[in-house]
């Protein structure tokens, strides 16, 4: 979702500033994302991130991570969003009613 057709920017607390700064403080300012090799990604943090989607604003569910793998996340989110949006959309498959049984 783009940032001009949201109103993420609005839900934010009022003490947002502080927590980006303690969360890049935590965090060592450098992207918090696991490579494959299982080494931190070695990038400067530049995005503060929800690890679960929604308004939990509390410091253990913000990390840091570098814009790279911050939209790499966003992408894949929206990707399982619109996958949930379908299966309710299709709903529960119907029997054939010739079906036995």
């Amino acid at each position: 979702m783009a940032w001009e057709n949201s109103d993420r920017k609005a839900r934010l607390p009022a003490d947002w500033p502080k927590r980006v700064a303690a969360v890049k403080k935590r965090d060592g300012g450098r992207c918090t994302w696991k490579l494959p090799s299982g080494a931190r990604c070695p990038r400067v943090g530049t995005d503060v991130d929800h690890r679960d989607p929604g308004d939990n604003h509390d410091l253990r569910n913000l990390q840091l991570l570098c814009r790279h793998h911050h939209d790499k996340k966003t992408a894949r989110e929206g990707i399982m969003g619109r996958r949930r949006k379908k299966r309710v959309k299709k709903g529960r498959p119907q029997r054939h009613p010739g079906a036995l049984g």
